[in-house]
């Protein structure tokens, strides 16, 4: 068995080397989901309160289209909950009990390309 240890690697132009057949989230973040709260993140730059329940995401580096896959997870047992509002720079999640919106704390990923 091998090992390989580096600081930097770099393709041979240079610049960062592009690992191929692999993806990792490009964004996530949690959040308590009342405000603008982010208790931890990648490639998140804010947060917007749009309402009881529902939450923009704000990504620092774009995404190359609208086609990324953002998902999400809650701590409560709420029945409806969704993504929506997807652009190159944010998306939009809702929690839903079926009769109000609710705030919950949850966990969203997001996986696509960067621009």
């Amino acid at each position: 068995m091998s090992t390989l240890k580096a600081d930097t690697i770099q393709s041979t132009g240079g610049g960062a080397a592009t690992l191929t057949k692999q993806s990792a989230a490009k964004a996530w973040n949690n959040t308590n989901n009342t405000g603008t709260t982010i208790n931890d993140s990648f490639n998140i730059a804010s947060l917007t309160d749009t309402g009881t329940g529902i939450q923009t995401h704000n990504v620092t580096n774009a995404f190359d289209s609208a086609n990324h896959v953002p998902v999400f997870s809650l701590d409560n047992n709420i029945n409806q909950q969704w993504t929506q509002s997807l652009t190159t720079t944010e998306w939009q999640t809702r929690v839903y009990t079926g009769s109000v919106y609710q705030d919950a704390s949850i966990r969203t990923t997001s996986h696509g390309d960067l621009a």
